[in-house]
C-alpha cells in the first residue's frame, strides 16, 4: 500500500509558476515510477509527466513539455513539479501517482493516486 498525499496547488496568473509535491509513505517509495496527471471540468484525466523510479528518466505529455519539470527525491519519500509559464489551459486537479516499477501515460498503468490539488491559472 502507497499513501500519496499532493499539495502545492493554488490560484496563479497566466505566465507565473507553481511547484506541486507529493509525498508518499507506506512503502518502499524508490520501487515506485511516480506519475502526473491532471483533469479539466469536463475533461477526460490526461498524462502529465512520470518519472522512473531511480529518477534517471523523465518524460512529458506535449502539452507541458519545455514548461513542466519532474523531479523526485528518494531520501524524502516526494516527488515534485515544477511548473512555469503557466497557462489559463493548465487549469485543472493534479494527480500524484505511483506505479510499481515502470509507469508510463496511461493511468491504468498506476495502482495508487492522491487526492489531487487544485491548480486555476488566471488572465
Amino acid at each position: 500500500q502507497v499513501q500519496l498525499v499532493e499539495s502545492g496547488g493554488g490560484l496563479v496568473q497566466a505566465g507565473g509558476s507553481l511547484r506541486l509535491s507529493c509525498v508518499a509513505s507506506g512503502s518502499t517509495f524508490s520501487k515506485y515510477a511516480m506519475g502526473w496527471f491532471r483533469q479539466a471540468p469536463g475533461k477526460e484525466r490526461e498524462f502529465v509527466a512520470a518519472i522512473s523510479w531511480s529518477g534517471g528518466s523523465a518524460y512529458y505529455g506535449d502539452s507541458v513539455k519545455g514548461r513542466f519539470t519532474l523531479s523526485r527525491d528518494n531520501t524524502k519519500n516526494t516527488v515534485s513539479l515544477q511548473m512555469n509559464n503557466l497557462l489559463l489551459e493548465d487549469t485543472a486537479v493534479y494527480y500524484c501517482a505511483a506505479a510499481y516499477d515502470y509507469g508510463g501515460i496511461d493511468e491504468h498503468e498506476y495502482k495508487y493516486w492522491g487526492q489531487g490539488t487544485q491548480v486555476t491559472v488566471s488572465s
